[in-house]
């Protein structure tokens, strides 16, 4: 082992029990930016898909839901089935499906192709997120909520660059330069490949600690976890069709009510993006000091006063309540990830696989119904019904307190 380089790399970036791996966490987030790079970049240019394919706005957001559902389905399964039977390079081929679904994408002729490239991109993220969650998780040192937020920062920094991407490069160059960013996706699978060397000496270094101290703490009452569960999906439910209201059909908001080109509302979504990347950084760590239950609490109720106002103003307030509403409802994941870890120790992937899995099926099918509703009564009368889901964040009352560090 000491003369090969990979487990060299892999020594290297070992953690001790007591400090947190900054390296393995810059190189999982660095993962993240890209492979959810890649994800919002064919989020950006539906717009060219809708007119390169005569696609109404329900087969836009039947797109979107191919993705988000194949995520959604395949992501606990994933996570249940590490949890028993770890897979350090997983991630690799998690991240090749990935790129071959960006590259049908990029040739595809017809609608059913552009399905299938979803799906295959969807594979990708169901392999991906709660495999690199388990990561996070292991590489944090003890600080879990710091090591989802950096974990989580990477993936918005990487959706705000999508709609930038496709407004300088796709759009300009139309679908088959998607192709390029291939490259990204191989670079990617590069360094997961060697995050999974630090993967499997981390679980052999697991398996040789005595089996107390791998014990996990006492679980709550199975009545309160379910209880907690359920509220914690209801608040998914919320941020994530919220989001998809933004993700999907910003871009077209912005056109019809403003008359903005196509470039200039892709300028836009990425400010929202950016302001969501700079939220996420704050969840995590603020969390570990004063409790995830106040993060929740602020994060998803806090931007109900600006959902609100969003449909009743102009361009420029318009620009600055979504940046507001990006940079408050961030924050919410990653201390609701962490906190239903703490519910249910020891299954690290199976709860980071349900939730990333849950939020990834309630964008798509926010994306659908959405979509419906666009076609129907104008896109105008989505954020219009959208500004009201934030008020579910009054049921982060009835979460349980859990303590910080648990499981």
């Amino acid at each position: 082992m000491a003369n090969n380089p990979g487990a060299a790399s892999a020594a290297a970036m070992t953690p001790t029990a007591e400090r947190t791996g900054f390296r393995v966490l810059g190189a999982i987030s660095f993962s993240h930016f890209l492979n959810d790079m890649i994800q919002s970049l064919i989020l950006a240019i539906y717009p060219l898909l809708k007119g390169t394919f005569h696609l109404s706005f329900a087969q836009i957001g039947l797109i979107t839901l191919t993705y988000q559902i194949t995520a959604s389905l395949l992501q606990p399964l994933v996570g249940l089935y590490t949890d028993k039977h770890p897979k350090p390079y997983s991630l690799v081929i998690g991240m090749g499906s990935t790129l071959v679904g960006l590259l049908l994408m990029a040739t595809a002729s017809t609608y059913g192709v552009l399905l299938v490239a979803a799906a295959l991109v969807g594979t990708g993220s169901s392999v991906f997120h709660p495999e690199s969650s388990r990561v996070a998780r292991m590489a944090s040192g003890g600080r879990h909520g710091l090591a989802q937020s950096i974990f989580q920062v990477g993936g918005n920094a990487g959706s705000a660059m999508g709609p930038l991407l496709a407004a300088w490069i796709v759009i300009p160059h139309g679908q088959t330069s998607l192709a390029w960013f291939s490259f990204a996706a191989l670079c990617a699978m590069a360094v997961l490949w060697q995050v999974g060397h630090w993967y499997k000496a981390h679980q052999a270094q697991r398996a040789a600690r005595p089996k107390s101290a791998q014990a996990p703490l006492q679980p709550l009452p199975t009545r309160t976890i379910v209880g907690a569960m359920l509220i914690l999906m209801v608040l998914i439910f919320s941020k994530y069709f919220y989001i998809a209201s933004i993700s999907s059909y910003y871009i077209f908001y912005l056109m019809a009510k403003f008359g903005l080109t196509v470039q200039s509302a892709q300028i836009h979504l990425f400010w929202f993006l950016f302001a969501v990347a700079l939220g996420t950084i704050l969840g995590g760590p603020i969390g570990d000091r004063i409790g995830r239950k106040r993060v929740i609490w602020a994060s998803i109720l806090g931007c109900a006063p600006f959902t609100l106002l969003l449909p009743h103003v102009g361009l420029m307030w318009t620009g600055v309540l979504v940046f507001i509403i990006g940079f408050i409802l961030a924050s919410a994941f990653s201390a609701i990830l962490v906190f239903a870890q703490e519910l249910v120790p020891g299954k690290v992937g199976t709860v980071s696989g349900l939730f990333f899995g849950f939020a990834f099926g309630m964008g798509g099918i926010g994306a659908a119904v959405l979509g419906q509703l666009a076609d129907r009564h104008g896109i105008e009368f989505v954020y219009q019904l959208c500004a009201y889901l934030p008020l579910l964040g009054l049921l982060t009352a009835f979460l349980p307190d859990v303590r910080r560090g648990r499981g």
